[in-house]
C-alpha cells in the first residue's frame, strides 16, 4: 500500500473537483449561464462583458481541470500499490467521464431537451460517488487498524449509584446564598432543554420556510415556528434528562446534568417538560394542524423512539435518530404551505445524512465514555475503522443530496459556493481524521460538519429572502 498522502490527496481532489461541477450544473442561477452558450466545445460571442458566457467557459474550463484529475487518479491507482476495489471503482468513474462529457455536450447544443439535463446530472453524481467510495476505501486500507469494539458494555444500573433517592439533595447547595440558588436553579433549568441544539435545528426550520415563502415569508409565521421549535426542542431535551438520569451517572460528559445530580427533582422536570410540549404544540397550531402534528411527532420521536428504543439497542441508534434533526425541515416546510412537498422532503434528506457524519466523530471522541453508559455506538460496538469509513460515506451522501436540494429548488451561486467550498473543508478534515485518529482530530472533524451544515443552511435563507 502506497502509504505516502499524495494518492490521497489527488483522489480527494478529484472528488471536490467532481462535486462543484455536479452541483453548479445543478444550480438554477449557474445552469441558465451556462445554457447561454449553445456551441460546443467553444462558446461563440465575446466573454467580456457577457456574464453568462463568463461562466459558461468558466463552467468548462473546471470541467477539463477536474477531468484531469480523474483521470490522473485513476492511472496514479492502476500504477500504484491500491486496493483492487478502489483501481476498479476508479476505472468506472473514468469511463463515466466522457459520457458526462459527451451529456454536456448535447445539453448546451439542444438546448437542454427531454432527459438530457437529468442524465448528466446523474452521470456527474455517480462519479462523485464512486470517487467518494474509492476514498473511504483507500483511506481504510491506508489508516485503518484491526481495532475492534469495547469488548462489554457497561450495563448494571447498580453501578451507577442509581439506588440514590432522587429526592437527595446536591452536596455544598447549602451553603450557598438564596440569589445564588435561584441562579443556579434557573441555569439547570436552561440546561434542561439542551439550548447546544437549538440554533442549528432552529436554522433548519428557518431555511426551509425560506425556500417555501421566499421573500413573501410572513414574521408571523417565523415567530411561531422557530417560537414552537424552540419549546419543543426544549421538551425533547428535558424528557431526555430525565429517561436518561441513571446513565447519565455512569459517563463523564453527562454525570453533572441537573437531574443525574438530583438538582433538579424528576417530578419537576417532567412537569417542566409537559409544559414546554403543550407550549410548543399550541404555537404549531396557531400555523396548522400539519405543523403541529409534526412538533409533536418530533417529540415523541427524539424523547421516546430514539431515548428508549433506539439510543440503548441498536448500533445504528445515529442513523435512525437522524430523522429527529430532519423533522424540523419539515416543519419549517409545513408551516409555510400546509402540506409537504418534494424540496422540503429533500432539505430534510440532506440534514438526515448529515447527522452520522456528523455525529460519528463525537462518540469517537467519547468512546470510552459510551461504553460506560452502555451505548451501542458504532466506533464502541464495530470499531474505530469502520466509523471512520462510515463517516466517509454519508458525508458523500450528504454532498449528493445537497447536489440534488440544488436540482429541485432556485437557488443560486451563493449556495453551490457554500456547499463545496465547506464541503471540501469537511472532507478534509475527515481525511487528516484519518490520518491522526486522535480526539483531537475528531472534535476537529465534528466542528468542520457544524460549519457546513450552518453555512449551508444560512446560505439557503440568503439565497432564498435576498438573492
Amino acid at each position: 500500500m502506497d502509504r505516502t498522502p499524495r494518492f490521497t490527496t489527488l483522489l480527494a481532489a478529484s472528488a471536490i473537483g467532481v462535486y462543484l461541477l455536479v452541483v453548479a450544473g445543478a444550480t438554477a442561477s449557474v445552469a441558465d449561464a451556462v445554457r447561454a452558450c449553445t456551441s460546443w466545445p467553444t462558446c461563440q460571442g465575446p466573454v467580456l462583458g457577457d456574464l453568462d458566457l463568463a461562466v459558461a467557459w468558466g463552467h468548462r474550463i473546471a470541467a477539463l481541470l477536474a477531468g484531469a484529475l480523474v483521470a490522473a487518479t485513476a492511472a496514479a491507482a492502476y500504477v500504484g500499490d491500491v486496493s483492487r476495489r478502489v483501481r476498479a471503482t476508479l476505472a468506472v468513474a473514468a469511463a463515466l467521464y466522457p459520457v458526462q462529457i459527451a451529456l454536456g455536450a448535447f445539453v448546451a447544443t439542444s438546448g437542454a431537451a427531454g432527459h438530457l439535463p437529468g442524465a448528466h446530472l446523474a452521470a456527474g453524481m455517480t462519479i462523485f460517488v464512486s470517487l467518494v467510495a474509492a476514498l473511504a476505501w483507500h483511506l481504510e486500507a491506508e489508516t485503518g487498524s484491526d481495532d475492534g469494539g469495547v469488548d462489554e458494555l457497561v450495563d448494571d444500573p447498580a453501578a451507577d449509584g442509581a439506588a440514590e433517592s432522587d429526592d437527595d439533595p446536591v452536596p455544598g447547595v447549602a451553603d450557598l446564598s438564596r440569589r445564588e440558588r435561584i441562579v443556579g436553579t434557573l441555569f439547570a433549568y436552561f440546561r434542561l432543554t439542551k439550548p447546544r441544539l437549538m440554533w442549528l435545528l432552529c436554522l433548519v426550520a428557518a431555511a426551509a420556510m425560506a425556500l417555501a415563502a421566499g421573500p413573501a415569508l410572513q414574521t408571523r409565521t417565523i415567530l411561531l415556528t422557530l417560537g414552537g421549535g424552540v419549546l419543543a426542542i426544549g421538551a425533547s431535551g428535558t424528557f431526555n434528562h430525565v429517561l436518561e438520569r441513571d446513565v447519565d451517572k455512569r459517563m463523564d460528559r453527562t454525570s453533572d446534568r441537573p437531574v443525574a445530580t438530583h438538582q433538579i427533582p424528576v417530578r419537576n422536570a417532567v412537569a417542566f417538560g409537559v409544559a414546554l410540549a403543550l407550549s410548543s404544540l399550541v404555537a404549531f397550531w396557531q400555523l396548522n394542524a400539519l405543523a403541529a402534528a409534526l412538533g409533536l411527532a418530533a417529540i415523541l420521536f427524539y424523547s421516546v423512539v430514539y431515548t428508549l428504543v433506539l439510543k440503548p439497542n441498536t448500533v445504528q441508534n445515529t442513523v435512525i435518530g437522524g430523522a429527529a434533526g430532519a423533522l424540523p425541515a419539515l416543519i419549517g416546510w409545513a408551516a409555510v404551505t400546509g402540506d409537504v412537498q418534494l424540496p422540503g422532503l429533500a432539505l430534510a434528506g440532506v440534514i438526515f445524512l448529515w447527522t452520522p457524519a456528523h455525529f460519528y466523530n463525537l462518540a469517537l471522541a467519547y468512546k470510552e465514555d459510551y461504553a460506560k453508559g452502555g451505548f451501542p455506538m458504532m466506533p464502541v460496538v464495530r470499531g474505530e475503522t469502520e466509523t471512520r469509513k462510515h463517516i466517509c460515506y454519508y458525508l458523500g451522501a450528504t454532498l449528493v443530496a445537497a447536489g440534488a436540494l440544488a436540482a429541485l429548488t432556485p437557488l443560486g451561486a451563493l449556495y453551490a459556493a457554500t456547499t463545496a467550498t465547506l464541503g471540501a473543508v469537511f472532507l478534509a478534515a475527515v481525511v487528516v481524521l484519518h490520518r491522526e485518529r486522535t480526539e483531537r482530530a475528531a472534535f476537529q472533524a465534528f466542528h468542520a460538519s457544524n460549519a457546513y451544515l450552518g453555512a449551508l443552511l444560512i446560505a439557503i435563507v440568503v439565497d432564498a429572502l435576498v438573492l
